[in-house]
């Protein structure tokens, strides 16, 4: 197991407490959630859209923007940076 950088950690605590204080508990961030994951198909199985492949990058973009701020909001620092390794790629998390 690697061993996460403190100041990833950091990086990834002061991170996660901005996502929440843009999306605070409650209804408005539930209305909100599940707006965002039906717009980005987030869980909407498979995004390809046969014959068009720049409309199928736009939601495999949409989507994994979706999981990113979800994760922010429901995971731990240290599962953050398992999620994105950010004891290996540093600023790039």
């Amino acid at each position: 197991m690697t061993r996460v950088k403190p100041e990833a950690i950091a990086k990834l605590t002061e991170r996660k407490r901005a996502y929440q204080g843009m999306f605070p508990p409650g209804p408005a961030r539930d209305i909100a959630l599940a707006d965002l994951a039906q717009f980005c198909r987030a869980f909407g199985g498979d995004e390809a859209i046969p014959g068009d492949h720049d409309r199928t990058l736009i939601l495999v973009g949409r989507r994994e923007a979706f999981f990113r701020i979800f994760a922010h909001l429901h995971l731990e620092p240290h599962e953050l940076a398992a999620l994105y390794k950010a004891a290996v790629i540093g600023d790039d998390t």
